[in-house]
């Protein structure tokens, strides 16, 4: 079964790059995920696939 992707691949180069430079300010990489995905639009398990 394939997943239907509704995240551009510009959107998804914006999440991991806001995750990469905002990690430093989050305990773990789940806080930093859970910090960025609702600015994206998306839930932050979306943003670990």
């Amino acid at each position: 079964m394939n997943k239907s992707n509704k995240f551009s691949p510009e959107v998804r180069e914006r999440a991991v790059r806001m995750v990469q430079e905002h990690r430093g300010e989050y305990p773990s990489l789940w806080a930093a995920v859970e910090s960025i995905a609702p600015k994206i639009g998306c839930v932050p398990q979306t943003l670990l696939e």
